[in-house]
């Protein structure tokens, strides 16, 4: 039987029509992993910082600070069955009916992740009730903040060593986003050319008063939250005069991306600080990866998990549309467990998925699914046990369990 059209019946029944099926490939995914970042969401509390000048009122969002949009929700359903075509045409097949649905979704304790991952599931599965994983509203969940859940044995003080080696010093790092901030700048129009809308603020990274987290101050800090939400802005589908006021042109939110981009080269791209901040993700997917469970397990989280596993596998993430290392709402990894038909061994194929900021904004189902070069490999497929070594080898201990 062909397998080119998938219809849900009332009942949630998916059944199989259309067209020839095409030639099997050597390679089929058994299981596989998707670690993700929520869906498009109004501005956090404080994303814009205090003092931040602007020339006009900022645009009202249609929900309360931080929740999911309606627009970001369905831009979810839409990605959510993008996936599962996508998954179905590499081999496995996880909706053939609500009752034998191999998929589980876990969401942080926040409020955008767990609705976020109640709009994925509806569009994943349509008509079936799947139950989103998830601790106590508000609670600190080790696995998606091990830092605030105290998951490992976290010492602010060599973290701040090892984000300084790399990014040569706060000071140096803001200074190399100069031009980025001088856009940000002229877009917050507050005053004439040349005239700082931000508040001003010392460049500085130092360890919290408990010493088990970092504090990150200056202009790195204030303006990365300013450009997401203006990036925000454009993906919620708002008319273009009030994206940035009418002065943020696509391109300048990419430019301006950078400077959110920025704020992971300090917490979670330093090798330090991605050992400790995918310590429990990392382990989270292997498992999944080997264990017993459903085949497709989804992980909604944020942008800092992504970026802190993408550092742990050494790989930067490039989409078309944003700054490297910017992961959109909706964007995540896809890890897939793939055996090879002929010989029986089995690899792990990393993959980069993302919407576009033009599908995003226009709910279009359009996707990105970029297969990357992880662990110095130079091959996408790497042998499952030394990808599982390799991952291992790179995440900081946990702490046992209270």
């Amino acid at each position: 039987m062909s397998a080119a059209i998938c219809r849900i019946a009332a009942v949630g029944v998916w059944l199989l029509v259309g067209a020839a099926a095409p030639a099997p490939s050597v390679y089929v995914v058994e299981r596989a992993v998707l670690v993700m970042r929520h869906g498009i969401r109004a501005p956090l509390e404080g994303e814009v910082p205090t003092g931040t000048r602007t020339a006009a009122a900022w645009p009202r969002w249609p929900v309360a600070e931080s929740r999911i949009t309606p627009h970001g929700a369905r831009a979810l359903e839409l990605v959510a069955a993008e996936d599962r075509q996508l998954l179905g045409a590499r081999g496995l097949h996880v909706a053939a009916s609500c009752q034998s649905l191999a998929l589980s979704i876990r969401s942080n304790s926040s409020d955008r992740s767990i609705a976020s991952g109640e709009a994925y599931a509806r569009g994943f599965a349509p008509g079936c009730a799947i139950p989103i994983e998830h601790q106590a509203l508000g609670t600190a969940d080790p696995l998606f903040e091990p830092l605030r859940a105290r998951a490992t044995r976290f010492d602010a003080r060599a973290a701040i060593l090892s984000i300084n080696a790399e990014t040569g010093g706060m000071e140096r790092l803001a200074a190399r986003y100069r031009s980025a901030l001088t856009l940000l700048d002229r877009i917050l129009g507050c005053g004439a050319p040349g005239t700082e809308c931000l508040p001003m603020q010392a460049a500085s990274v130092t360890p919290a008063v408990d010493g088990r987290e970092i504090v990150l101050s200056g202009p790195i800090r204030i303006a990365s939250g300013i450009a997401q939400v203006l990036l925000l802005e454009q993906l919620e589908g708002m008319p273009s005069r009030d994206v940035g006021w009418g002065r943020a042109s696509p391109a300048d939110l990419k430019r301006l991306g950078a400077l959110h981009a920025a704020l992971f080269a300090v917490l979670t791209r330093p090798a330090y600080m991605a050992a400790h901040q995918s310590a429990a993700m990392g382990r989270a997917v292997l498992q999944a990866l080997d264990g017993s469970g459903p085949a497709f397990r989804v992980f909604m989280g944020h942008d800092t998990n992504v970026t802190a596993l993408a550092a742990t596998l050494q790989v930067n993430l490039a989409a078309a549309g944003y700054a490297i290392n910017d992961v959109p709402p909706g964007g995540g990894l896809l890890f897939e467990k793939v055996r090879n038909r002929t010989t029986g061994a089995t690899y792990v194929r990393v993959s980069y998925r993302t919407q576009s900021p033009a599908a995003l904004r226009s709910l279009s189902p359009a996707t990105s699914v970029n297969a990357v070069k992880v662990l110095g490999s130079v091959w996408t497929l790497l042998p499952s046990e030394a990808f599982k070594k390799k991952l291992e080898a790179r995440l900081a201990a946990l702490e046992p369990a209270s």
